[in-house]
């Protein structure tokens, strides 16, 4: 589901139970998923609709959607197996399984491994699995060899999310380089960013010396759809990392409504702003912007 998409009719279903939640629409819904965290670093849960203000184009939108709940998401795991990663690729896979055992047992998971080439680690006939043993297998199954398709990983994860039936997405990228072998262009998966409903958490595991590294990349896809960069000095650190990115899943908001009319293909800029009862601020990760595909 595109981050703005048409459907007939309105119907929220939550199931507490089975935990899960389905969004229609009458009308084009910018739905975000929004961190909020306290002075601290500790989420701030149970807060109310009326805790937020959301902003679009620097003026204040009508929340017509809100939710708390930890629901199942569809999320994609894209995981740099280069040449380079053969040291620490281990340490990723470990990082990987703590992941998904910390997240909702309903998740919809995919994994993507990227080099010269792109491919699915599931099996062709398993697009998803929330099955333990399954992911591990395949996370175990991949080669660190190659160089680096970072854009071309993130464009094919961008589009399977999209076959998933989870309404929330993310994407945990891992890599230890910058792109050097992609057909994508930067701007182009940028683009696909702003379009997409997906939270991206991106993990950098940079050498000083590696003359391909660069963060900012992974600053920008983070940053434009709302998640966090993480650039551990030890690569043992993305073990903890990835427990947190699974928390940080759980723990967030759902916020939509209406955007302005006559926006599409044009980039919107987004910003939200959360607050304790006693009128402390809180501190929001959420997307920055987004784009309506023309219609």
């Amino acid at each position: 589901m595109k981050i703005a998409a048409s459907i007939l009719a309105i119907l929220v279903c939550l199931s507490v139970a089975a935990q899960e939640f389905t969004v229609k629409v009458t009308s084009d819904l910018v739905l975000l998923d929004v961190s909020v965290k306290n002075s601290k670093g500790g989420y701030a849960p149970g807060l109310a609709q009326d805790s937020f203000r959301v902003f679009e184009g620097g003026k204040v939108q009508t929340v017509s959607h809100f939710s708390r709940e930890d629901v199942p998401v569809t999320v994609g795991l894209v995981l740099d197996t280069s040449g380079s990663m053969s040291p620490k690729y281990h340490q990723v896979v470990t990082a990987a399984l703590v992941f998904i055992k910390a997240s909702n047992p309903n998740d919809e998971i995919f994994i993507v491994n990227f080099n010269d080439n792109v491919t699915k680690g599931l099996p062709p006939d398993l697009p998803f699995s929330d099955d333990f043993p399954k992911l591990r297998a395949a996370l175990n199954m991949a080669k660190p060899e190659g160089r680096t398709s970072l854009y071309d990983a993130v464009a094919l994860a961008l589009n399977h999310l999209e076959k998933g039936t989870r309404d929330k997405k993310s994407l945990i990228v891992v890599s230890d380089g910058g792109d050097n072998h992609s057909t994508h262009k930067l701007d182009e998966i940028k683009r696909m960013v702003q379009e997409s409903r997906a939270t991206i958490y991106t993990i950098g595991l940079f050498d000083d010396n590696d003359p391909d590294r660069n963060p900012d990349v992974l600053r920008q896809l983070s940053g434009i759809s709302g998640g966090e960069t993480y650039l551990p000095k030890e690569t043992e650190e993305i073990v903890d990392i990835c427990r947190r990115v699974a928390s940080d899943i759980r723990a967030r908001y759902t916020i939509g409504y209406v955007p302005p009319p006559n926006s599409d293909g044009v980039v919107r800029k987004i910003k939200v702003v959360a607050s304790q009862s006693d009128g402390r601020k809180l501190v929001v990760h959420t997307r920055t912007s987004y784009m309506r595909p023309s219609q």
